[in-house]
């Protein structure tokens, strides 16, 4: 494989008698003192890097170096951050290409969705540079004659940030950049399918701190390691905020864990994600927003839509439709223009998805389309498969159950107050959506009484959220919010001030001390 986009990157530097460095800072890089892994691309299964993991020796060091850069960082005005911020998008922008070729080669990744990836990375740096100069709290009327109340935001501390590899460039960016404007140094242990996008982003990092000789050069470090690291970081009480995006099961633990010390867990678990078809709908509109959203990534993606609640009158057209549309999606070489569909990361999500085809079958449903390992036309090595569809029972166990692969249940409602019910019985709450015309059904979806989930979308499919809105969900999927609105105030801690400035000192409850 071509791999010259990575000395594009600078990435030579980090590799040493064949083994890339698993601790990278601008303070520099070192290979692990544990095993060596290897990291296989899913694109033809071959191996594309090797690295040690990490040890938990090496973390004392970065989190102690992480601690140090925090006393200077948060010193520094916020628009001065900012200024870091900006510069950091600007080398994402003229490094977008070879970034880009990074998540396709670690994540199977379309090129396209690559691109955009990058460019998630890019807007939340713009976004965080106008919020360093907008971190406000409130000024509060006091009821004591005299005195004025306000609240101030502080930076918090060193945040570690857990990421997983479907987004391996965009999530850790959703934390970073807000982090970095709000004062907090990140420690970043990425996923392990996935650590050449993680030293890359360091590179760009480093590069923009290299202009900027007054910044701490240890307030970005990467450090690649396996459970035991991720372990070690969530029980660290110096990382006042773990955020970790990744399966519900990692999520609890990382919350048990985190919350034994009090600490902050920021998480972006697992989603169940649900589309309900109303007899109103625009069904072309309906359709493409489906195909996008349940097979974009290979189902690979938190937001990927993987139930459609079909009203019973439409559910046969809304069929026949999609068993139309899903033979003419080009499946294959992610890297190849035309491309609209990659492989699984790796067999055992293949396996998975075969589990739970298994199980559907068992539970009564019906594999209408797809499901099989497609080894025809694609490169040899790769799990490429056909994404199914399934006909089957809303309360079937399979049902309520994330598999990370492209498997579309459909289901059927007879109102729409059922059709919500439906929406909300599984135990994630990510990403939600509508497709009507009704008024009535549109305000009835986002209400209280509406969808349960972080996200409710009316004529517009799941996936695909804006880094302007705060995103995440509830229930079993964690209840965190990164990226947009007010998901900034996470990576900060509140004062409230008050200023006396008469010359009375009125006391508590009305106490008189002689």
């Amino acid at each position: 494989m071509n791999l010259s986009f990575l000395s594009t990157l600078g990435m030579d530097a980090l590799k040493s008698n064949g083994v890339f460095a698993s601790v990278a800072s601008a303070n520099g890089h070192a290979q692990g003192e544990g095993e060596v892994f290897s990291v296989a691309s899913p694109i033809n299964g071959e191996t594309v890097a090797q690295l040690r993991n990490a040890s938990t020796e090496q973390l004392e060091q970065v989190v102690a170096d992480a601690s140090e850069a925090f006393r200077v960082l948060r010193t520094i005005p916020a628009p001065k951050r900012g200024e870091l911020v900006r510069r950091i998008g600007n080398l994402a922008r003229e490094y977008k290409e070879a970034l880009a070729a990074v998540i396709t080669l670690e994540s199977g990744k379309i090129t396209q969705e690559a691109l955009g990836e990058v460019q998630e990375w890019i807007d939340v740096c713009d976004f965080a540079v106008g919020l360093s100069r907008q971190l406000h709290g409130l000024s509060i009327v006091s009821e004591r004659p005299g005195h004025r109340m306000m609240e101030q935001w502080q930076p918090l501390g060193p945040v570690a940030v857990i990421s997983a590899f479907n987004f391996p460039m965009a999530v850790w960016s959703w934390n970073a950049m807000l982090a970095f404007v709000c004062g907090d140094p990140i420690v970043w242990k990425p996923s392990e399918k996935t650590p050449l996008c993680a030293l890359a982003c360091q590179m760009i990092v480093d590069k923009a701190l290299a202009t900027m000789p007054e910044m701490p050069k240890a307030l970005s470090q990467v450090i690649i390691g396996g459970r035991d690291l991720g372990q070690a970081i969530c029980e660290d009480k110096r990382f006042p905020l773990v955020s970790a995006t990744g399966s519900t099961a990692m999520g609890r633990s990382v919350a048990q864990t985190v919350g034994a010390r009090l600490g902050r867990s920021l998480l972006e678990l697992g989603g169940n994600n649900a589309m309900i078809v109303s007899p109103t709908a625009d069904l072309d509109l309906a359709q493409r927003a489906i195909v996008f959203s349940a097979v974009g990534t290979a189902g690979q993606r938190c937001t990927t839509l993987r139930r459609l609640i079909a009203h019973e009158s439409i559910v046969e057209d809304l069929v026949a439709r999609l068993l139309k549309s899903y033979p003419s999606l080009r499946i294959g070489d992610p890297s190849v223009q035309g491309t609209l569909i990659g492989p699984l990361i790796d067999e055992s999500s293949f396996n998975r998805m075969q589990h739970a085809l298994a199980a559907a079958r068992a539970q009564g449903g019906e594999v209408i389309y797809g499901g099989e390992r497609i080894e025809q036309n694609v490169p040899a090595g790769g799990f490429y498969v056909r994404p199914a569809i399934v006909r089957i029972a809303h309360d079937a166990p399979v049902v309520h159950e994330e598999t990370f692969a492209p498997i579309l249940y459909v289901l059927t409602y007879s109102s729409v107050e059922e059709a919500i019910e439906i929406n909300n019985e599984v135990p994630q709450g990510l990403s939600s959506a509508i497709f009507t015309e009704s008024m009535r059904e549109a305000e009835l979806f986002m209400s209280a009484a509406g969808s349960d989930c972080g996200i409710a979308n009316v004529n517009i499919g799941t996936s695909g959220a804006e880094i302007g809105g705060a995103f995440g969900g509830e229930k079993e999927t964690g209840g965190g919010r990164e990226s947009g609105s007010d998901a900034w105030k996470n990576y900060m801690r509140r004062t409230t001030n008050t200023i006396n400035y008469g010359g009375e000192l009125p006391l508590a409850q009305g106490i008189v001390f002689e």
